[in-house]
Formats: structure tokens, C-alpha cells, sequence
């Protein structure tokens, strides 16, 4: 039997009975509240429960019991009994607001509205679905965590070498004392760096085949204190400039990167960013970071004397190009997300208020009626402060939820420049059929979205944002045109009649990491009756490697043989 000090109620009996329940409670429990009837509490409750009885007869179900909370909230009933305490109410009010409130269309109503959460589950499982894919897409991957971080590694001064022979197990040893002194300036904001790392991983799904591994991904001590080791080593050769090849680029142009931050009203980070702003023959352009990853670092070249625009000039431009828009969709996003937290803390401090106040209420109405009890004086006064204390947080968190909502744009950094210039091989027996044509190209994007389209898809172009694909394809849910449940990522390769397909290393990576959602959509005869091949996964195809390029060559009867392969 349980006991409690206020009086009963059967929505806060509901809530306690799941409390117990998810307590790990494994058996049945019966549980009895004791209420008197020739009393005033007795006589409103018995009015409750009567009441609710004649609304389960009339709806034929008992679940009436289980939703009594959303239709009278056991605040609202406890406020009843303190206003009946202080002889503000009387029985009747009371009885006769039950009557009201407690009623067969508010049940209804509530039925009706879980019925239909139930109908759209199915809906949103599918919606759910078709997010895999595009959060499997921009998600930070292991592959891309341990590339860098073997690469950066020596230049960090960290020993690091395999165990495993797949190369998923690395063993550090000690690190160090470089580094143990650069861990403990950053240990305030990622915690206490380790002395030495017998076995690390990158991929969190090795840890259950070793208790001894550990796993080291962004934001872990080890990782952050070798980024910013090896961030420091190279700042001055950043800003001295870094040369690339670009096959597909005919005339030399220039890369500013710059790292922006936008700071909220309390001063601190909310977001930090890279931006690359390219200038060449066509003026200033702002280009995604991506860029970089499609472009082959050029040993032994000497960045060209001169420049095509000033620091001061670019970063002009990507205040109004780039920081501005950054600036807006950051406000938009922070005031969506602070508004929601300020409901929720408006509602947790303001049901501990609540219940403070009954607290109070409580002890009022013992002094009031000249009960006897040691140290009401004293309790009346904790609670007294407790109150102001709760109110005084409720003001002061609402404040700083506010300040959070302003946004403005931080600090921003010109972390280097680069210099891209044509391959050497691009004019080459090897090069010259890998080179995109955009008249062809065009073509072949217009036949896969056309494809796309008829089968009641939903196409966008991301050709400009490096990505390593082309087109993101969704299928609409039927019944909610606004939720997806599948979508394709699919590079497009045109070529005027029928030739080899070439793959970059970046759209070769990111076809092995997304591998069923990747679609290869080669268009063959484009010049003359373009005919669309498609091969979903054609990273499980025989690539060759071109090393002079860092492209990855496919012949075409390998591409039609898949995709007849397919269609099977």
C-alpha cells in the first residue's frame, strides 16, 4: 500500500502506477488509495469517478481511465481542492465544473486524435525510410575520420601503425610530450588526453570484438589534439599557398579559404564554417569546400606570381554572398530550436512553481485552521524562498534564452590560398577522353532527370556542390507528397557516342561508401539519340585505376553488362 500526503487523485494515481511500472516493476501490483466519503475531498471525487464510469458506459471502453489526465490535468484538480481548502469553492462549483470538463466529446476527441497518430505511423516509418539514405550521405563516416587522421598523424609527431590486417586497428603507444602539453590547453573543452593508446579504432562497430579498443572519432582528446597540432604546423604554409590539377579545368584560377563563426547573444559559438571563394575569368564565385575534393595536389609546382584578387576583395564578397545568407539561415534555425527549448523549460519550472505553491498552499491552510505543527513558521519561510527562487530562475532562464536567439557574425579567418591549374595530362591519349564535355554533359543530365521525372520523382541538381554525385532523385509517399521514401544519389556520365566512363576519387569514394543508394547513370550516343545505361552500385565493378589522373576508367560493355544484369 502507498501512502501519500496529499490528497487522493486519480490522474496523479496513474502517473505514479507508470512510474512504478517502468521502475522495472516484473510483477502485478495492486495498489489502494484511501479517501474518506463524508468529507468534502470524498464527495468531489466520488463525483469524478462516477462520472467517468457513465462516460466509459457510453464509449463502451475502459480506456476512459487511461487518458484521464490529458482531459482533466492533475494539476487542474489539485487547484480545485486548494481553492475548496480556502473556501473560495464549494462542492457544488466543483461537481458542476467535473460535469463540464469531464465530458463523452472531450474523450472522444482525444480517441479520435490518437487514432489518427496511429494512421499516419506507417507514414512516418516510411518518411524515417527515406531519410537513411540522405543521413547515411552527410553523415561523417569512419573511412573519412581515419584517412585523415593516419595522414596527420606523422605530422603530428604521433606514432601510429596498423594491427589488423584490414587496417581497422591501429596501435598508438605513448604519446608524445608535445602533445600531453597541447592536451592540457585542450583539455577544458574535450577532456583529459591520455598518456599512451595501446588499440584505437575509428569505426564504433569494432569495439564489441575488443574490450581493449578504443574509439577515437571528432571531439575525443586524441583526435582534437591532433588536428590542432597538425593545424598549427601548416598554418604558414597555408597562407604561403598550395598548388592543384584540375582535369577539367582549362584556365588557372584562385582559391581563398576562409572560417567564419556566428556568435549568439551570450557571446558564445553557435556555428562555425568553411568557405571557399574562387576567382578567375568569370569574376568572384562562391564554391563549397567539397571543391578540394576533386582536385589532385600538384608536387614540386610554384604557386604563380601575382594574383587574380586581393584578400580584402574576396572576403568582401563572401560577407555578402556567403556570410549573409549563413547568417539568416542560422537565425532561422536557432529561433525554431530556442523556442522549443523555452517551452519545455517554461513548462518544467513552471510545474515546479506550481507544486511549490500547493506546497505552500498547504501549510496556509494548516496555520490557518490552528493545527498544531512543530516548526510551521519555519516551513512557511523555506517555502516562501523556495518560490521566489523558482520564479527568479523561470525570469532568468527566459532572459538567456532570449539573448540566445540573436545571432551575430563572429570572427572571421582567412586560413590560406590555392592555386588550380590545368593538368599536364589533360591534352594527352590518356587525359583527352576523360574530359568533359558541358554541351554533352548537359544533355546527359537532362535524359537521366527526364527519366527520374516520369518515374514520379523528385529531382535536384547538386552538380555545383562537389559531393561526388550529381542529382538527388526522391520518391514521394503517396499519401504525403512532402515526405520521401527512398532517394537515389546518381552520377551522370555523358559521352557523345560510346567510350570508356572515368570516375574521380571523389565520386569513386563516395560510390563505395553509399553503395546500394549510389546510381551510376551513363548516357551513351548523347550527340546523336541519347540512351540512358543505369547501374546501381558500380563500385562493385572492375574500376581500373588511372595513378597520372587519380581517376577510375570503366569500359562501356562492363557498364552494359551490369545494368542488363540489373534488369533481370
Amino acid at each position: 500500500m502507498i501512502n501519500y500526503d496529499i490528497p487522493w487523485n486519480p490522474v496523479r494515481l496513474e502517473q505514479r502506477m507508470g512510474r512504478i511500472h517502468r521502475y522495472g516493476q516484473l510483477h502485478d501490483c495492486v495498489i489502494f488509495n484511501f479517501a474518506a466519503v463524508n468529507t468534502s475531498e470524498g464527495r468531489v471525487l466520488a463525483k469524478l469517478l462516477d462520472r467517468l464510469d457513465e462516460i466509459r458506459k457510453e464509449l463502451g471502453s475502459d480506456q476512459v481511465f487511461d487518458v484521464v489526465g490529458e482531459v482533466l490535468p492533475a494539476a487542474s484538480l489539485e487547484r480545485m481542492f486548494r481553492d475548496l481548502y480556502q473556501r473560495n469553492r464549494t462542492v457544488a462549483d466543483i461537481e458542476q465544473r467535473i460535469a463540464t470538463d469531464v465530458s463523452p466529446e472531450a474523450f472522444r476527441r482525444i480517441t479520435e486524435s490518437a487514432l489518427e497518430g496511429l494512421a499516419k505511423r506507417q507514414l512516418n516509418l516510411s518518411a524515417l525510410v527515406g531519410r537513411r539514405a540522405e543521413a547515411k550521405e552527410r553523415r561523417l563516416v569512419p573511412e573519412v575520420v581515419a584517412d585523415f587522421f593516419v595522414q596527420a598523424a606523422p605530422l603530428a609527431s604521433l606514432p601510429i601503425r596498423p594491427v589488423s590486417a584490414d587496417g581497422g586497428v591501429y596501435r598508438i603507444g605513448r604519446v608524445p610530450r608535445v602533445l600531453l602539453t597541447l592536451g592540457d590547453e585542450l583539455e577544458p573543452r574535450y577532456g583529459r588526453l591520455g598518456r599512451d593508446y595501446d588499440r584505437v579504432v575509428f569505426d564504433k562497430a569494432l569495439l564489441p570484438s575488443d574490450p581493449r579498443l578504443e574509439w577515437v572519432t571528432p571531439g575525443h582528446p586524441l583526435f582534437e589534439v591532433v588536428r590542432e597540432a597538425v593545424s598549427r604546423r601548416v598554418a604558414n604554409d597555408l597562407r604561403q599557398g598550395a598548388v592543384f590539377f584540375d582535369l577539367q579545368r582549362e584556365k588557372p584560377s584562385q582559391l581563398d579559404v576562409f572560417a567564419a563563426s556566428i556568435k549568439d547573444g551570450r557571446g558564445r559559438p553557435v556555428h562555425r564554417r568553411l568557405f571557399v571563394v574562387e576567382a578567375g575569368d568569370g569574376g568572384l564565385t562562391l564554391r563549397q569546400p567539397t571543391l578540394f575534393l576533386d582536385l589532385v595536389p600538384a608536387p614540386g609546382e610554384r604557386p604563380p606570381h601575382g594574383e587574380l584578387a586581393r584578400v580584402s576583395d574576396t572576403e568582401a564578397f563572401l560577407l555578402v554572398d556567403g556570410l549573409e545568407p549563413f547568417l539568416t539561415e542560422v537565425m532561422t534555425d536557432r529561433k525554431a530550436e530556442v523556442g522549443r527549448i523555452a517551452v519545455h523549460v517554461e513548462l518544467a519550472l513552471k510545474a515546479l512553481i506550481d507544486r511549490a505553491q500547493l506546497k505552500h498552499a498547504e501549510l496556509l491552510e494548516l496555520q490557518a485552521l490552528g493545527i498544531s505543527l512543530q516548526g510551521i513558521e519555519g516551513r512557511l519561510a523555506q517555502a516562501e524562498t523556495h518560490l521566489d527562487e523558482l520564479n527568479i530562475r523561470l525570469d532568468r532562464r527566459m532572459a538567456e534564452l532570449e539573448k540566445e536567439q540573436q545571432c551575430v557574425i563572429g570572427e572571421v579567418v582567412h586560413m590560406g590560398r590555392a592555386w588550380v591549374l590545368p593538368h599536364p595530362e589533360r591534352t594527352t591519349p590518356i587525359g583527352r577522353p576523360m574530359v568533359s564535355d558541358p554541351e554533352i554533359e548537359r544533355i546527359a543530365v537532362e535524359c537521366a532527370t527526364a527519366y527520374e521525372v516520369a518515374e514520379g520523382r523528385v529531382v535536384e541538381s547538386v552538380e555545383q556542390d562537389n559531393r561526388g554525385f550529381d542529382l538527388v532523385s526522391r520518391l514521394p509517399h503517396p499519401e504525403d507528397p512532402a515526405s520521401f521514401m527512398d532517394a537515389r544519389f546518381i552520377e551522370v556520365k555523358g559521352r557523345a557516342a560510346t567510350g570508356d566512363v572515368a570516375l574521380s576519387t571523389n565520386e569513386f569514394k563516395t560510390a563505395q561508401r553509399l553503395k546500394g543508394d549510389f546510381w551510376l547513370y551513363a548516357v551513351f550516343d548523347a550527340a546523336t539519340s541519347p540512351r540512358l545505361v543505369r547501374v546501381q552500385d558500380p563500385s562493385r565493378l572492375g574500376w581500373t585505376p588511372i595513378v597520372q589522373i587519380e581517376h577510375y576508367r570503366l569500359d562501356p560493355d562492363s557498364i552494359e553488362s551490369a545494368a542488363a544484369g540489373a534488369d533481370e
